[in-house]
């Protein structure tokens, strides 16, 4: 095995959410792989383990045992010595955070300190039955325990943290002005697949903190992919607005083989949204199967629906027969469009019960053509699905689920997890697809080879009518690459040379030209006049050259993205601008300048009356954190009004007392549950948004569904809170002109 795919593998194995180790680093760091595995250690912690587990699992679970394990952990699987490894009294006083409107102070269990005595890791343990990203229960303050470690990092200005149920061993990377990591191991974990305890001890044992330079200690790591993990992010983009290319090629293709009576009368941008929508409802999928929001793991689900297990369903078959056995099957777009159906309208059956969510992102009569239909309801129009073939299908899912690394000039892939995925991030993926669109070939069009966001689409004819050196220059400024490079790739003009000539100068198997072949749609004389420049030509997903024939449909760079304002905006700048600009509105004291002990969290109704409105969305960053920060002081405002009149039930979602009404709403008592109503309400009654660009008003809708979205309940709610539109003029530049907003009656006389 390869030291990259040894370091994939484990990095596949443990959870990471947010900013991490990349691989060139670890490459650099661990050339040989982690440090080595200990089997005489190993049979200690299992032995510990198994203690421990039995006892915490048994009629009289004791304290002293549960911290003992993870002393034991501390003290023996990370080496960490009494030096070094403060508890108690040992720990200073003031390496604490207090959060003084909530009436807490939170404090470390254990530090590891330096040799200055300045803390290099805190460290807090809490009872096994808590779960470390969950609420916590019987407390004011509701935050879960890696939120509370995030706030006592940034409090004591350390970034490593390491909080424990003793099964669960969640590091917390938490650079102060920069997005939080949250980096999961598992104890059983470390039992089954040792490489996790391997990496484990490699990263959080004493030597990485005082047994080397100062470049190498896990902070100087985590600080040297800050870079790479960003180019993660960028590849994962990249994939996806390749799919969406192949996606539309595709669609396409299939209306040029029916006389073009398929598209007829939907434009080119129309047929772009209708990709990118697919793309985006893949997303939410993925998303809400591995966050336990849909049926995944329900046989029938699984075999039929879910799209988590149909990539793993079809690469099983390219692997034993060839992907190009896949182009004749058609059934897996079929099962895509069933499990659209089935989100939208839902399942009502004995064996499989799936509530309708609806909402337009799912809406099967947004974009009917996918399904075959020209018009008419869904309802009441069958459906003929369009024949996109199954390797098709197959490059969509991968795009998603499978990152192609490049490392040491190759290529690893990395399954992707998007319960790892932050919302932000995801809003990162799309937003290089808001400045792309769809556009008509009026003659034949190449895709040539650039860097990796800049690889543009040119006519054919451009490129024969410049001679040899100003190609060169052209392609230079166009593509990114250098002059040596295209000097070596560029060929002259088809009419200089014979057939056999220009195939010898090509220098591509016949397999490879038999694919240019068919790119040109068998056209012999289009395929004669790509020749000369075939080198210069790029591939698509699926290993064909990128010729788009005289009135094809493909994508290209459209409006350039700070024209249409959207921007990636990090979780770490949202949080903190979110907190300040709201808590005068939420707390009374602030404005008047009282001390945070002082401040006075206002009621429930009060909090509703809040009207937060993102004039210029994008992606929905801001109403998230939104989302967030205020469902979280509902809860709050809940539990004054419950403390406030003990012994009586309290109701959603004024905090008011229950009059024993049918219609009445209890607030939940689970604490994870009762967050989840909060947020929902607050993205219901309190949030709005505008945005010119219409799909990024409905990648807001996505970022708003995952975070509020509930089994058992639909995801229209937020359709009448966010609108697209010009919010800073709010008027057609018809109107302006006319200077009348209503302009109805010259658009009937055919005046405008």
């Amino acid at each position: 095995m390869s030291t990259a795919r040894h370091h994939a593998e484990w990095l596949s194995l443990v959870e990471a959410s947010g900013p991490f180790l990349s691989l060139p680093v670890l490459l650099k760091v661990f050339p040989n792989g982690l440090d080595a595995h200990d089997p005489e250690h190993l049979k200690l912690l299992r032995s510990a383990y198994e203690e421990w587990q039995d006892n915490q699992l048994g009629a009289k679970p004791e304290p002293a045992i549960h911290r003992a394990w993870v002393d034991f952990v501390l003290r023996q699987t990370l080496e960490l010595p009494d030096e070094v490894l403060l508890t108690g009294q040992r720990i200073p006083t003031g390496l604490a955070a207090t959060i003084a409107e909530q009436g807490e102070t939170l404090r470390p269990d254990w530090i590891v300190r330096s040799e200055d005595f300045s803390p290099r890791l805190l460290i807090q343990i809490v009872p096994p039955d808590q779960n470390l990203e969950k609420p916590l229960k019987d407390r004011r303050w509701k935050a879960s325990p890696a939120t509370r470690m995030m706030e006592l990092l940034h409090t004591c200005n350390v970034r490593l943290g390491l909080v424990t149920n003793g099964e669960h061993w969640l590091l917390v990377n938490a650079p102060r002005g920069e997005t939080t990591g949250f980096i999961s191991w598992y104890g059983a974990l470390w039992l089954e697949e040792h490489i996790t305890l391997r990496a484990f001890r490699s990263l959080l044992g004493v030597a990485r903190f005082f047994g080397v330079d100062d470049g190498q200690t896990l902070e100087a790591l985590l600080t040297a992919s800050v870079n790479d993990q960003q180019e993660v992010t960028d590849q994962l983009g990249y994939q996806v607005r390749k799919a969406v290319e192949v996606l539309v090629q595709a669609l396409d293709k299939i209306d040029r083989d029916r006389n073009r009576s398929l598209l007829q009368g939907i434009s080119e941008t129309t047929l772009y949204e209708a990709a990118l929508t697919v793309m985006m409802r893949l997303v939410f999928l993925f998303s809400a199967e591995e966050r336990d929001l849909l049926l995944l793991g329900e046989p029938i689900y699984d075999q039929f629906y879910a799209v988590s297990t149909l990539r793993e369903q079809l690469q099983q078959k390219a692997d034993k027969f060839g992907e190009e056995v896949l182009e004749r099957r058609y059934d897996a777009w079929c099962r895509l469009l069933a499990t659209f159906r089935a989100v939208y309208g839902g399942i009502d059956h004995d064996r499989l019960h799936l509530p309708a969510y609806g909402g337009s992102l799912f809406d099967p009569d947004r974009f009917p053509f996918l399904e075959g239909r020209t018009g008419g309801s869904w309802q009441e129009v069958s459906a003929e699905p369009i024949p996109v073939n199954n390797r098709i299908v197959l490059h969509l899912l991968e795009a998603l689920q499978i990152l192609q690394i490049k490392i040491a000039g190759s290529v690893e892939p990395r399954k992707i997890s998007f319960r790892a995925l932050d919302i932000e991030q995801i809003g990162h993926v799309y937003e290089g697809l808001l400045d792309h669109t769809a556009v008509r070939a009026n003659s034949p069009v190449l895709g040539l080879i650039g860097t990796k966001f800049q690889e543009p689409e040119i006519s054919l004819e451009t490129l024969e009518t410049k001679s040899e050196a100003e190609l060169i220059k052209y392609l230079k400024q166009q593509t990114g690459r250098s002059e040596s490079t295209l000097k070596k790739a560029i060929h002259v003009r088809s009419e200089d040379f014979s057939p056999h000539i220009k195939e010898e100068r090509a220098n591509n198997s016949p397999h490879q030209l038999q694919k240019l072949l068919i790119a040109c749609d068998n056209d012999q004389e289009l395929y004669n006049r790509v020749l000369p420049f075939f080198s210069l030509v790029r591939l698509d997903t699926l290993e064909y050259p990128v010729v788009i024939p005289t009135g094809s449909v493909y994508v290209t760079q459209g409006s350039d993205r700070r024209e249409t304002g959207t921007h990636y905006t990090p979780r770490s700048l949202t949080e903190e601008i979110v907190q300040y600009t709201l808590e005068p509105l939420v707390y009374e004291g602030v404005a008047e300048g009282k001390p945070k002990e002082q401040w006075k969290l206002k009621s429930a109704a009060e909090l509703l009356q809040l009207k937060i409105c993102d004039m210029a969305m994008g992606s929905g960053a801001f109403l998230v954190q939104t989302c967030r920060y205020l469902g979280e002081r509902l809860v709050e405002a809940w539990e004054n009004a419950e403390k406030a009149n003990p012994g009586q039930v309290v109701t959603a979602p004024e905090g008011t007392l229950s009059k024993s009404r049918p219609e009445e709403c209890v607030i939940p008592k689970d604490a994870d549950e009762r967050l989840m109503v909060a947020r929902r309400i607050i993205a219901d009654r309190c949030l709005y948004g505008v945005d010119k660009n219409p799909l990024a008003v409905e990648m807001a809708k996505l970022s708003l569904w995952l975070i509020t979205l509930q089994k058992n309940r639909p995801f229209t709610f937020v359709d009448h809170a966010l609108k697209c539109g010009d919010s800073l003029i709010g008027v057609s530049l018809e109107q302006l002109r006319y200077w009348n907003l209503d302009i109805r009656e010259r658009v009937t006389l055919g005046l405008i």
